[in-house]
C-alpha cells in the first residue's frame, strides 16, 4: 500500500520526468556540439565542406541526447501521455492496472489492460532514485484512484 493519501495526491495536470538525468544529457549536448563546432573551426586544414559535416555530426548528437532527454509522462485528468524516446502513448486512466518500478528497473512500467506492459521513461532511478521512487508511487496513487474497476472486485493489494 502507499503512504500518500488522497490529500497528498498531485494537483493535475502534473509531469514527472527524470530532472537531473535532463539537466545532465542537455549540458553534455551542448558542450559535444560546442567542442566540435570549435575544432571545426580551428582546423585550418579543413575545407568548408568538411567543417560543415563537423558541425552537422555535433548538432546530430545535440539531437539524439535531446530526444533521449524529452522523455516524460504526463498526467491529467482524463489519463496518462507517456512521452519515450522514439514514440508518444496516450492511455486512459482505465487502461493502467499497476505502476512498477521494481529494485533493479531501469524505468516505471506500466500493465496495461490489454495484457501489454509499456515502459515510461519519464520515470526512472539512474540519477536521482528518491524522487523516481516518490514519483512512481504518486502516479501509482493517481492510476488507483482514477481507475474505474469492476466494483466486484476489489483492488489489487502490495505483498510487502
Amino acid at each position: 500500500m502507499s503512504d500518500l493519501t488522497g490529500s497528498d495526491l498531485p494537483t493535475l495536470p502534473v509531469t514527472f520526468r527524470p530532472g537531473r538525468t535532463r539537466a545532465v544529457l542537455l549540458t553534455a549536448g551542448v558542450a559535444i556540439f560546442a567542442v566540435i563546432s570549435a575544432v571545426a573551426m580551428l582546423l585550418e586544414q579543413l575545407g568548408p565542406g568538411e567543417r560543415l559535416s563537423f558541425i552537422l555530426t555535433g548538432a546530430l548528437i545535440f539531437w539524439v541526447l535531446a530526444q533521449i532527454a524529452r522523455v516524460r509522462v504526463v498526467a491529467d485528468d482524463a489519463g496518462v501521455t507517456v512521452v519515450n524516446i522514439a514514440g508518444r502513448r496516450r492511455l486512459a486512466w482505465a487502461e493502467i492496472l499497476r505502476v512498477n518500478l521494481r529494485p533493479g528497473d531501469p524505468w516505471v512500467f506500466l500493465d496495461l489492460s490489454d495484457g501489454t506492459s509499456l515502459p515510461a521513461l519519464g520515470i526512472q532511478p539512474g540519477i536521482d532514485k528518491r524522487q523516481a521512487i516518490a514519483d512512481a508511487r504518486s502516479l501509482r496513487v493517481l492510476a488507483e484512484a482514477r481507475s474505474v474497476r469492476d466494483p466486484e472486485t476489489p483492488p489489487e493489494q502490495d505483498q510487502g
